[in-house]
């Protein structure tokens, strides 16, 4: 085989496109993978919350947008003086 034929075959195939086959009408059933190995979710089943964790990152929310309220009152109240 020279450089300029590779060894392909004697007709090599053109590669068309899903649904190229002169249809309007788009791609056929089966003519692509799904797009999804599976319809589940895959999450494992369902696991309420505990009501604990609720208050205290509430709290937590809370005192670091008092804290930044606080600084920048004092900051504009230093800018004022």
């Amino acid at each position: 085989m020279s450089a300029s034929h590779p060894a392909s075959g004697p007709e090599p195939r053109l590669w068309t496109p899903p649904g190229a086959r002169g249809s309007r009408a788009g791609v056929p059933p089966g003519e692509t993978p799904p797009g999804e190995s599976s319809t589940g979710s895959g999450a494992g089943p369902y696991r309420p919350l505990s009501r604990g964790w609720a208050m205290a990152p509430l709290l937590a929310i809370c005192f670091v947008a008092l804290v930044v309220a606080l600084f920048f009152l004092t900051y504009a109240i230093t800018l004022m003086t």
